[in-house]
């Protein structure tokens, strides 16, 4: 059976850890204590050992790392109605927090913790017999959505595109992965998930450097950050990369646009000479 390690930091990932391992027990027929309680032993604890480490007297241990720079956020989720069921020793935390400045969790603060976390995770890796990856919850993530679906296999996926090809551009291959799970979420009969890119995304990007240029030229705040170790280049490569990433974006939307426009001109052309 191949094992997944979960490693979930900082308090909005130990938050979206907490409720995820709340669906997951949910979904395996395990209580709050660690032991089975569910209906369909031969279902539900059939892949058991993917996310959970099997311990003495029949109870299941979550394979997570709780990490946090203070400690508030993991005395949150230990009086949580599954805080008991995590092992003790895999609650890795600070004292004094990084007070959102991403420069004293990188440099400062965050670098002490470093060790100690990479050691609980070599040491849940070391006790897989063939760990297949890494799940990882922290505030930058993107979001997933479950919802009530239907299931596609790979006939449906390819006829999909083909009915709907205007709206997949050409420039990125493979532009859709599917898999299919016949065990669907607790109360639902059939589910999927759907992950999205779009050019639009672009203006958020576009707005938050144009704010960000704003304060970096007043130099509003910098020294908050170079104070902790940052370098004030590291703030100009971060917005010119920003810059490049819209610059990209805007290409390939025009690329996209002016593409359709030469389809739509020689089509005019073969008309006239008819």
């Amino acid at each position: 059976m191949r094992e997944i390690l979960n490693i979930q930091g900082g308090q909005c990932g130990n938050q979206i850890g907490a409720k995820f391992w709340e669906v997951i027990c949910d979904e395996h027929g395990i209580d709050p204590t660690g032991q089975y309680k569910g209906s369909t032993a031969d279902l539900q604890l059939e892949r058991i050992n993917v996310y959970y480490n099997e311990a003495s007297g029949g109870r299941y241990v979550p394979r997570a790392v709780l990490m946090d720079l203070e400690p508030g956020t993991m005395d949150s989720i230990r009086s949580g109605p599954y805080g008991q069921i995590f092992r003790p020793d895999n609650f890795v935390f600070g004292q004094s927090g990084a007070g959102n400045n991403w420069a004293k969790g990188h440099y400062t603060e965050g670098a002490e913790l470093i060790d100690s976390v990479l050691d609980v995770v070599r040491k849940e890796a070391e006790n897989c017999d063939a760990l297949q990856g890494f799940q990882d919850f922290e505030a930058y993530h993107t979001k997933f959505w479950r919802f009530e679906s239907f299931d596609l296999g790979d006939h449906e996926w390819c006829y999909m595109l083909l009915e709907n090809s205007s709206y997949f551009v050409e420039w990125i291959p493979n532009n859709v992965k599917s898999s299919v799970c016949d065990i669907p979420p607790t109360g639902m009969k059939m589910s999927s998930t759907f992950i999205g890119n779009s050019t639009s995304i672009q203006e958020m990007f576009k707005r938050v450097s144009e704010q960000f240029t704003a304060m970096f030229r007043r130099k509003a705040f910098l020294h908050w950050y170079t104070g902790e170790g940052m370098d004030e280049m590291e703030f100009t490569e971060a917005e010119s990369n920003m810059n490049d990433l819209v610059a990209e974006y805007q290409q390939y939307q025009d690329a996209t646009t002016d593409d359709g426009q030469d389809v739509e001109e020689e089509g005019g052309e073969e008309e006239e000479e008819e």
